[in-house]
């Protein structure tokens, strides 16, 4: 595993000497809270939204209707501090990429994960990246898919304290993450290369 991990660091950093500089990436891992959490531990992440992309449904809504939809992110960064490739090695060992029916306790499609790719070199990235894991697994199937981006539609209005929760509601969110096995299952996938809660 130690092997698999050095050349996952590798490949990003030979990845990312081709890459543009791009300043946004969109990410599905679950509980947007937590992705939320995730990135924004990253130095060179200016900002992390929460919101709802995949699906043809126009403004989606939490508490209503989102059908078709996953919870995502948006990531905005420094290219000059980031690359897209860090963001991705970033983003696999923070999911479990085996589940297709959700991700850890919360079930159901808009819980499943997906990078949404924004051009052609985004999903060059991508697509290597996540060979790179299926190989460091033994050839194990890797469920989460590589999509084109569509409308991304951030969390507003009645909803928007959605946005930045696990600042504003700390304990309510470390429960959450804590009871619904997140770090747990994170850990037994990736070990030590985790993002686990505060960490």
């Amino acid at each position: 595993m130690k092997a698999f991990f050095a050349g996952l660091a590798l490949a990003g950093l030979l990845l990312s000497a081709s890459a543009t500089q791009a300043d946004e990436a969109v990410f599905a891992g679950g509980c947007f809270w937590c992705m939320e959490s995730d990135f924004e531990k990253l130095d060179g992440v200016s900002e992390v939204i929460s919101g709802f992309t995949g699906g043809e449904l126009e403004n989606p809504t939490y508490n209503g209707n989102h059908k078709g939809h996953l919870e995502a992110v948006r990531v905005i960064y420094d290219g000059d501090k980031l690359s897209y490739a860090d963001l991705l090695s970033h983003f696999w060992v923070n999911i479990d990429p085996f589940d297709d029916g959700g991700q850890f306790c919360d079930r159901g499609h808009s819980y499943t994960t997906g990078i949404f790719v924004d051009g052609p070199e985004q999903r060059k990235l991508a697509e290597a990246s996540k060979k790179l894991v299926q190989e460091g697994f033994g050839g194990k199937e890797v469920v989460t898919p590589i999509l084109d981006l569509g409308t991304f539609y951030p969390i507003t209005g009645d909803e928007s304290y959605h946005q930045d929760y696990y600042k504003n509601n700390p304990v309510r969110y470390k429960y959450y993450r804590w009871s619904c096995g997140r770090d747990k299952r994170l850990i037994s996938i990736w070990g030590d290369k985790a993002t686990v809660d505060g960490h």
